[in-house]
């Protein structure tokens, strides 16, 4: 089954489907047939009749949901808290003094240095949307910008021009 964005399920949208697979268990106990069971759950009869299969073979534990599928990320949980309290000191703290931007790239590399494993872009962005991180377009301001003389400019400067 392919799922939309690249990604799988969420755990709780695991629970949820397991939760679905326990209710198909029960009516299979009261002798409901994989039909009437993909009728009354909302899903296909395919679904129905594999599960089916495998609570006949091994009872209701045999649809229990056996966890997130692929390999265990290399990025541990440990690592993420670090990884988000160095993120929040910005790049600057890491060497990057010619903008203050994150970058996928410059996150791998932070990761790089401090942990010896290297990630892809790709497989930073995961990283970084399992952390509630999300894509920021920076502000396009000067550094040397002067918020004082900006709104003067726009109380007293702005009114006269909008006028003409």
């Amino acid at each position: 089954m392919r799922y939309p964005d690249g990604g799988g399920l969420t755990a709780k949208q695991r629970a949820r489907r397991e939760q679905v697979r326990f209710e198909a268990a029960e009516l299979f106990a009261q002798g409901v047939t994989p039909p009437q069971v993909a009728r009354r759950l909302r899903v296909s009869r395919k679904s129905a009749y594999a599960w089916h299969a495998r609570w006949r073979d091994g009872g209701a534990e045999a649809l229990r949901s056996k966890g997130p599928s692929g390999r265990p990320s290399r990025m541990k949980p440990e690592w993420r808290a670090w990884l988000a309290a160095e993120l929040d000191k910005g790049p600057a703290a890491h060497g990057w003094t010619e903008d203050q931007r994150w970058t996928l790239a410059r996150v791998a590399t932070v990761i790089a240095r401090r942990f010896h494993v290297r990630f892809s872009q790709a497989q930073t962005w995961r990283i970084l949307r399992e952390m509630g991180w999300t894509v920021q377009v920076p502000v396009r301001r000067a550094a040397e910008r002067d918020e004082e003389a900006v709104a003067t400019w726009i109380k007293e400067t702005w009114p006269r021009v909008e006028r003409r």
